[in-house]
């Protein structure tokens, strides 16, 4: 019995754009919960999205503690780490993320909208992810395999839009 592989990482980033060297990217974090097989078998996916690009530009897959948040800060790419940050509340983001390019912010003040959509498109578009359904993922490589694939599309979608927007 062969053995699944997980998807290389670069698919995620290899439609990522880069905004104008004038304009500083912003990007919203934020967290959403799956679960393979079981409920009791919860995965936090761990997002960041560029509000210039509307790209996603990190995400990692695991607990909901620090190591999470870590985890999705390593996998955002070197350009964007410069990027101010805005999150929920959710006390983590304080200890990992530099307090000088972070605010924590709630649903109000509208910070991290676009992020909370894509959540929201994530779970309508993919059975998978879905709170209450007949589809769930059987086995965790697959399920991280179902989102790369659907972040790669995404941003490969949304970086020809960018590029249309960009240079017409």
């Amino acid at each position: 019995m062969d053995k699944k592989k997980c998807l290389n990482k670069d698919l995620i980033t290899q439609h990522l754009r880069i905004p104008p060297f004038d304009v500083q990217p912003t990007l919203e974090l934020d967290e959403v919960w799956s679960f393979v097989q079981q409920k009791v078998n919860k995965k936090w996916i761990w997002l960041a999205y560029c509000r210039e690009t509307r790209q996603i530009v990190g995400r990692a897959i695991g607990g909901r503690g620090e190591e999470g948040c870590r985890a999705l800060w390593e996998s955002i790419p070197e350009y964007y780490q410069h990027s101010f940050c805005y999150t929920d509340f959710w006390e983590v983001y304080a200890k990992v993320l530099d307090s000088e390019q972070h605010k924590a912010c709630g649903k109000e003040e509208g910070q991290t909208n676009h992020q909370e959509r894509w959540n929201n498109t994530l779970r309508q578009r993919l059975g998978r992810f879905v709170r209450k359904s007949l589809s769930f993922s059987k086995d965790e490589t697959m399920h991280q395999n179902g989102l790369d694939l659907f972040i790669a599309h995404y941003n490969e979608e949304k970086g020809a839009k960018f590029d249309e927007r960009m240079w017409g």
